[in-house]
């Protein structure tokens, strides 16, 4: 039989968008299809009433961990929590018990809960060492994943291992042979532990969680993520969560869950009124120049800067802090350590401006930000909405201030037909703009110098240690082009010199 349930209702999220809200659960033992559409009853649809009464409690999580919840601010679950903790807590009167989970949820709508809840409930039930593995993304918010497992489930005294790149193997080797509950990891990391790390195994594993499936496989990790289901057991829960319901996503299916059931909430996003919008439309020449004025207008903020390339980020970090701006960069060709030093001292606003790529625009929780400047445009329209939700979160006034230049008019009327709004121009005056264009040229150009330096710095120091396999860019876009890279070199013959690089 096929089930299917459904309700809408209006609701805020974060204090970051209005939303207009679907919930769709559907059972789909019985499809083989890929799109997974099947034929589906409905079933009774809670009311109004019972979203605006439901406790965690009432969802079936134990009094410990709802206290828990409680100590660390959860005070309410969200509408993807809602719909997933009946069915990943096993709820019997409802024939859940068992069952697979698919979530499709926008990033920023509490999917972490709805799967870490469920792990630490049935782990306290049943205690045993390498109970559940969690793969994610990018390096930030798996360490995210790893506090919220660690805050929720220290009255319990649960152990948790970060298997990322960027850290040493070998602590991470001393660490699993500890053999935490919970594994936290990214799946090229993960595949070197498994076939590197003697006496390491996931043999007995009862938990396998996606989280944010899409980009996984959107950074061509699939080789990787069909080894690590080869070395679990089939008879496990896996609980899978994306953003969208990709072909790559869908074609993983059939392969990695068993008697799915699906849980979907698709939202239609609008922003709010204390998230003040608008764009500026300047000449390439001078964008910095524009970039510097608007911060000196708006200075005493916090800021997010978002840049299309690592390179971007790192020269506009530069030029910045040599205008006297306290920015520092955030990009995946760093070093996890200075990764997470640079996010840790904006986070403690011990900088007030942050420049990053797009590793920085999902899943990571950044509570204290004024502004948002689009410094490049992103190519993906609802990238923008992931950006600009950086700010004006829990009922707090926000600003997203974005850059247009002449080659950008396409990608911005795109964005301003996805959030269905016509922005207002950010009003400048030139003369004061073009005052600070002297001093912005030299803070260029002694940003290009330094740019040089470190990589001179870079190559030299890659040389000595017979190259650096860890601090490589691990947003989708890089992934992709190296992995393409990697593939002509081995089509020639020159494989064995380039080996692949584990995230």
């Amino acid at each position: 039989m096929a089930l299917k349930k459904k309700h809408t209702g209006k609701e805020k999220k974060s204090g970051q968008f209005e939303v207009s809200a679907e919930v769709e659960v559907e059972d789909c033992s019985q499809s083989n299809d890929e799109e997974m559409t099947p034929s589906a009853e409905a079933i009774g649809s809670p009311t109004e009433e019972d979203i605006t009464d439901c406790t965690f409690e009432s969802l079936g999580v134990t009094e410990a961990l709802c206290t828990a919840c409680h100590s660390i601010g959860w005070t309410k679950p969200t509408k993807i929590q809602q719909e997933v903790l009946p069915v990943a807590l096993d709820n019997d009167a409802k024939g859940y018990v068992g069952r697979d989970v698919i979530g499709v949820a926008e990033t920023g709508s509490g999917k972490t809960g709805a799967f870490v809840l469920p792990i630490l409930q049935a782990l306290m039930k049943t205690p045993q060492r390498l109970f559940a593995l969690v793969l994610t993304p990018t390096r930030e918010l798996a360490d995210q994943i790893r506090a919220q497992f660690e805050a929720l489930g220290r009255a319990a005294g649960v152990t948790c291992v970060l298997l990322i790149g960027g850290m040493d193997k070998h602590a991470q080797k001393v660490a699993l042979e500890k053999k935490p509950h919970i594994v936290i990891a990214t799946p090229g990391r993960l595949v070197d532990h498994l076939e590197g790390s003697p006496g390491f195994n996931l043999k007995k594993l009862k938990f396998l969680v996606m989280d944010e499936a899409d980009r996984i496989l959107n950074m061509d990790f699939e080789a990787e993520v069909r080894k690590i289901l080869g070395a679990i057991p089939r008879e496990r829960r896996t609980l899978l969560f994306s953003a969208t319901m990709t072909k790559k996503v869908a074609k993983l299916l059939p392969v990695s869950l068993k008697d799915p059931i699906k849980v979907e909430v698709s939202s239609k996003y609008q922003t709010v009124e204390k998230l003040h919008q608008a764009y500026i439309f300047v000449p390439l020449m001078f964008k910095d120049v524009y970039l510097v004025h608007i911060l000196n207008e708006l200075a005493g903020n916090s800021f997010m800067i978002f840049c299309a390339t690592c390179n971007h980020t790192q020269r506009v970090a530069l030029m910045l802090h040599n205008l006297g701006f306290t920015a520092i960069p955030l990009h995946g060709q760093m070093s996890q350590e200075k990764r997470q030093g640079s996010l840790n001292n904006f986070k403690a606003q011990n900088r007030s401006i942050l420049v990053a790529t797009d590793v920085a625009s999902r899943g990571l929780d950044i509570p204290h930000v004024d502004v948002v400047i689009n410094y490049d445009i992103p190519t993906e329209s609802k990238q923008y909405i992931h950006r600009v939700g950086r700010t004006a979160r829990a009922g707090r006034a926000g600003r997203a201030i974005t850059i247009v230049t002449q080659y950008d008019v396409e990608l911005y009327q795109r964005i301003e037909h996805v959030i269905q709004k016509k922005l207002p121009v950010y009003e400048t005056t030139e003369e004061e703009v073009m005052v600070l264009a002297e001093r912005v040229k030299q803070a260029q150009d002694h940003a290009v110098v330094k740019m040089k330096e470190l990589a001179a710095k870079k190559k030299k120091g890659k040389k000595g240690r017979g190259g650096d396999e860890e601090d490589g860019d691990d947003t989708e876009q890089s992934i992709g082009i190296q992995r393409k890279i990697h593939g002509k070199v081995a089509a020639r013959g020159g494989g064995g010199k380039n080996k692949k690089k584990r995230h």
